[in-house]
């Protein structure tokens, strides 16, 4: 029983994670109107929050974040990534959130540290 408990420890949770990150962003955000002049100051907030709550999993894992806040404007956006990594332990997650005035969308990248 103890080998599948450690399996689960070293396994990216997404749907974990993306509950972190969604709750962070609503904190920040909320109803927020889009601002060019807060954008960094909220960036810094959800990044902050977000890393200090998945430190608290006490999983071993390295994580990625990369925010993006934009106005709602008609404007598109297109991104891309590409991993070479282990499928069993590694994994990412992308939460796409918005309100009124904008958008926010963060993604996650957990590596397994070998320990």
């Amino acid at each position: 029983m103890a080998h599948v408990d450690d399996d689960e420890s070293i396994t990216f949770n997404v749907e974990e994670v993306q509950k972190i990150v969604r709750d962070n962003i609503e904190l920040c955000l909320g109803g927020n109107a889009y601002s060019h002049s807060r954008t960094p100051q909220w960036i810094s907030i959800i990044t902050d929050k977000t890393l200090a709550r998945l430190n608290k999993l006490n999983k071993p894992f390295k994580y990625i974040l990369r925010i993006t806040i934009t106005q709602k404007n008609g404007s598109g956006l297109h991104t891309a990534a590409a991993y070479f990594w282990d499928t069993a332990t590694d994994g990412t997650c992308t939460v796409r959130w918005e309100n009124k005035y904008m958008y926010c969308i963060v993604n996650v990248w957990g590596l397994a540290l070998q320990l």
